[in-house]
């Protein structure tokens, strides 16, 4: 593919007024070009090690990481649909791919922490091998559903517009910060006990109550050109979802791991929610989207504060 067509390159110009989507320019491109790699990591120390994204193989690089050493994992592992989104990845047999999968599950296990968390991604051709894979290792809390709406229609079948976060833990000693993520809920039936109003407030007219969070999510979609968070990566996922997660299980100073980082997210939250990041990617251009995004989000927050 020629350089000027690649997904990730723009020219530097003035993109319509309400494109948002970042790219990577030429400058961005001499910018980080000194990428972090897995022979980096194997050289320094834990604590040194943080907040960077490395480029390479998740799987060699989990492998130079010390045991039990991470809070919480968020992994979305290529799915195996046949579509090669940058990594060259093609679809393999059931069997492979279910052996990749315990591959790099058995090593987040072992640097996940006794009371860690990990969040894995599935789409529901997937889902059997994903569950008989995590039920291996670690103990399974809830499978959520995620509505994306987004995704082709089909004459001949249901447009598929959801996706499976499986969330497990090591032990019943796992962190879920429940009040972080409590959502607000409109109060259509105002009932009341003594004439005060019962599991419910009024503020500026508007009556709601804070309810516990459910394991379907409907209200975050997938970043599309007119949002400030969106990239030109294929399958990039919320940040909201992941801000979701990260406040649920994990608390400020909290090693956040994903080894399938793409272009960033994880980081980028992680970042703003004061959690400490790693991860790793095989593709350099994501690697260098990723921590564009990381630079622009540091501005923004250095320009709140």
């Amino acid at each position: 593919m020629a350089k000027n067509r690649h997904p990730l390159f723009r020219e530097d110009r003035t993109p319509a007024p309400l494109n948002r989507t970042l790219f990577l320019a030429a400058a961005d491109r001499k910018r980080f070009s000194k990428i972090p790699s897995i022979p980096d990591l194997k050289h320094t120390s834990f604590a040194r090690s943080l907040d960077h994204i490395y480029c390479g193989d998740c799987l060699e690089g989990l492998r130079a990481l010390p045991n039990t050493r991470v809070n919480l994992v968020f992994a979305d592992p290529p799915y195996n649909i046949g579509k090669d989104f940058g990594n060259n990845r093609t679809r393999v047999s059931e069997e492979h791919y279910a052996q990749w999968i315990e591959r790099w599950l058995a090593e987040c296990k072992r640097v996940l922490k006794p009371n860690g968390s990990i969040y894995v991604c599935s789409e529901w051709h997937d889902s059997l091998i994903m569950q008989t894979a995590l039920k291996k290792h670690f103990t399974i809390m809830n499978r959520i559903t995620w509505r994306r709406e987004k995704g082709r229609g089909s004459a001949r079948n249901w447009k598929s517009n959801m996706e499976d976060i499986w969330f497990c833990v090591q032990s019943d000693q796992y962190t879920f910060n429940v009040d972080d993520v409590k959502q607000k809920k409109e109060i259509i039936a105002p009932y009341k006990v003594n004439g005060k109003p019962k599991d419910w407030v009024e503020r500026n007219g508007e009556r709601f109550r804070m309810t516990h969070p459910s394991n379907i999510w409907v209200d975050t979609v997938v970043p599309f050109w007119s949002m400030h968070e969106n990239t030109p990566h294929p399958t990039q996922k919320p940040e909201l979802v992941l801000e979701r997660i990260i406040k649920a299980s994990s608390n400020v100073g909290d090693v956040v791991l994903d080894p399938f980082m793409g272009s960033g997210t994880t980081a980028v939250v992680a970042e703003r929610l004061n959690r400490r990041y790693m991860g790793f990617e095989l593709n350099p251009e994501y690697v260098m989207l990723a921590m564009k995004r990381l630079e622009v989000s540091d501005k923004k927050n250095r320009a709140s504060e």
